[in-house]
């Protein structure tokens, strides 16, 4: 073997080793971050019940028992019944599904579209750069609760138009399901008030990563434009992504409940933790506790959820001084 293949090699053990130190280093302070592994505990928690909530459901979450209306806890219902007779438990289980797969769909579909315009507007910057940097301007100045229930309540009509027309052509049953409709719009609606903060982000890291001599070398030797953001730009950037996306979930579940709170969001008889509480709130000096319990879970929630972001961004931050 060669000298100069040697010492290759070892460079790249040698960045392997870097690179899986920072981030094993990173594990290690988030292990050692008490809350954050409080918050981790809370999530696994509200993350299982999502995932085996009709499993673990003492009762269907939709059948109404009208000689038990508003009952308080009790060995049949553990904690109780709302104002239709429906199992409070059962209801609260089917509504951390959704709030988790609100919040699971809203970032896979934020990020997508944030990294993908924001490694644009970083790369190519002029005219894209421009034009993209003008849209998040105008998202930021409109608070996010407001825009998302502009866009939920102005989407509706539209969309319930188009999955008619597709409902004819295909023949697919379940898209004039209300449900469906209710997901796609609240999907929507939360992904489009979420994508400019990481697109902001990420075009920030690309325009100081793009300067760097590794990548001024790729583009000297003719690799492809989309080949260099996917390669080198957007894996480098990674990193202040998902402390955006650690931190931002709490702030989504709470987003979801408010737009479910006002009739904007998922609509009975499927289960939200907002619109269990709209539900309960004109009798809850009557029956306080159909307020009570679904405000409390959100609340933990919520806690788990930005205790862990926080944890999370103190041990990716390289500037935090562990004691």
């Amino acid at each position: 073997m060669s000298e100069q293949a040697v010492s290759t090699s070892g460079i790249e053990d040698f960045e392997f080793v870097k690179q899986r130190s920072l981030w094993l280093d990173a594990l290690e302070r988030l292990i050692r971050n008490r809350t954050a592994m409080f918050g981790l505990f809370i999530c696994t928690v509200i993350i299982f019940i999502a995932i085996f909530g009709s499993v673990l459901a003492p009762k269907d979450y939709l059948r109404t028992n009208i000689s038990n209306i508003a009952g308080g806890p009790s060995t049949e219902n553990w904690l109780g019944t709302d104002l239709v007779g429906r199992d409070v438990l059962s209801r609260l289980m089917h509504g951390a599904r959704t709030a988790v797969f609100a919040a699971t769909i809203t970032v896979v579909l934020g990020n997508i579209i944030g990294i993908t315009l924001g490694a644009l507007a970083g790369y190519m910057r002029g005219v894209i750069d421009d034009l993209i940097m003008r849209i998040t301007d105008i998202l930021f100045s409109f608070p996010d609760f407001l825009f998302a229930a502009f866009l939920s309540a102005s989407l509706r009509t539209p969309v319930v138009k188009l999955l008619g027309q597709l409902k004819q052509k295909t023949g697919w049953e379940f898209l004039e399901q209300t449900i469906f409709l209710d997901y796609m719009i609240l999907f929507g609606a939360l992904a489009m008030v979420n994508w400019s903060g990481t697109a902001r982000l990420v075009r920030g890291q690309i325009l100081s990563l793009r300067e760097q001599d590794f990548v001024r070398a790729e583009i000297a030797l003719g690799m492809p434009t989309w080949l260099v953001i996917r390669k080198h730009l957007i894996p480098n950037s990674i990193a202040p992504v998902v402390v955006g996306i650690s931190a931002g979930i709490g702030g989504i579940l709470l987003l979801e409940s408010s737009l479910s709170f006002l009739g904007l969001g998922i609509q009975p008889p499927a289960a939200s933790w907002g619109d269990m509480i709209n539900t309960a709130l004109p009798l809850w000096r009557q029956f306080p506790w159909l307020v009570l319990l679904p405000g409390t879970t959100l609340a933990i929630a919520v806690f788990g959820f930005n205790y862990l972001g926080d944890g999370v961004n103190d041990a990716l931050n390289p500037r935090q001084i562990q004691r």
